[in-house]
């Protein structure tokens, strides 16, 4: 088969710490014959600031836009809180997410038996919990405009941010929930603030009129700050939920701790399909943020690295054997009571970065 590239984005913090496991998984499959993937690795967030002065450059912006999927860590850290606005190292995600059309984000937020008792809630609420959150990713108050502060005088200033949304935009990501939904349990959430928002009213109006094409899936329009609480009164109730920009990120978050980790919480950026050959850029990173507290103390949890990578084999490469063999590596490593420190429990055996790595990587082996 023809070499499949992969544009790997460490980042920062412990960005680079957790990519390195994913390499390892890489070169092994490729030493087994069973991918061949060609392999490339760029500098974004402070990293590529610190080199280039900008949070992506221009190079590497094309190497990402040629690649079959990127595969992203974390940016950002205290170290380049003082740099210029628009060279901020979460700006070289947003533009990856912009250029690459990437306008579906799918978070899912599984909570692995073994660490059902980890969760901030009772083991009932939440063992076997599934749920996918679908998160609208170019649009919203992230990119509106005008996005300024305004300096009125005598020591006060103005801050706007804008939420903007058209009709299509909500379209597309609430078809993507809806064809989700039908591999899963058939249900569809949609969540937005239509009582104070005119955005909520556009976005209300467009996922009412897509769920008509879709009779033999469940809908429910839920408020976000209601969907915020009933992540953690009643989170099994959920199959997909699909929200906007910023109230999927927040939502995506709170779902986190009831899988008991951010650490644990992988996801996939999609775009449209290509009209000709049908594959769709792609960028898979973990939930969680560079951690500047633990970077470079070789502790920190690579599952979620690991398991975005598992969603690039299933998503991007149909490799959904393997995806599942992957995944299941996770799942049985953790049953067998390998803990890094964010999950720690009682009488299980606390590991570092490389000793998970490593243990999911013979699971996987075996």
């Amino acid at each position: 088969m023809a070499a499949q590239k992969l544009f790997l984005l460490p980042g920062d913090g412990i960005g680079t710490e957790i990519m390195k496991e994913v390499e390892k998984v890489i070169a092994w499959l490729n030493s087994q014959g069973e991918t061949d993937f060609e392999i490339d690795t760029g500098l974004v967030g402070g990293s590529a600031y610190d080199k280039h002065g900008v949070a992506i450059s221009e190079e590497d912006m094309q190497k990402a836009l040629a690649a079959d999927a990127v595969i992203f860590g974390a940016v950002g850290g205290p170290k380049w809180d003082k740099v210029p606005y628009e060279h901020r190292p979460e700006a070289g995600l947003l533009r990856l997410r912009k250029d690459l059309g990437l306008f579906a984000n799918l978070r899912p937020a599984i909570c692995y038996p073994a660490l059902a008792d980890a969760s901030s809630l009772r083991r009932e609420l939440v063992e076997g919990l599934d749920i996918l959150i679908v998160r609208e990713l170019t649009g919203g108050v992230y990119f509106g405009e005008p996005k300024e502060i305004t300096d009125l005088g005598e020591g006060k200033k103005r801050a706007v941010d804008t939420q903007v949304y058209e009709t299509y935009e909500i379209d597309r990501i609430v078809r993507v929930a809806f064809d989700l939904a039908r591999t899963r349990r058939n249900k569809v959430h949609s969540a937005d603030k239509k009582n104070v928002m005119k955005s909520g009213v556009l976005w209300d109006e467009v996922a009412h009129a897509v769920a008509k094409d879709y009779p033999d899936v469940e809908f429910h329009h839920i408020l976000a700050d209601n969907a915020a609480m009933q992540l953690v009164r009643n989170p099994k109730q959920f199959d997909v939920m699909v929200t906007d920009n910023l109230f999927g990120d927040i939502l995506s978050d709170a779902a986190a701790m009831l899988t008991g980790s951010l650490g644990m919480l992988p996801s996939a950026s999609l775009g449209a399909p290509d009209p000709v050959t049908g594959k769709r850029k792609a960028l898979y990173e973990p939930v969680h943020g560079s951690a500047p507290d633990i970077a470079g103390q070789g502790i920190a949890n690579p599952i979620a690295m690991l398991a975005s990578f598992a969603m690039a084999l299933r998503y991007s490469f149909n490799m959904v054997n393997l995806a599942d063999r992957l995944e299941a590596a996770i799942s049985a490593v953790l049953a067998d009571g390998l803990r890094t420190g964010d999950i720690a429990q009682d009488n299980r055996k606390t590991v570092g970065t490389e000793e998970m790595g490593a243990a999911i990587l013979k699971r996987l082996q075996a």
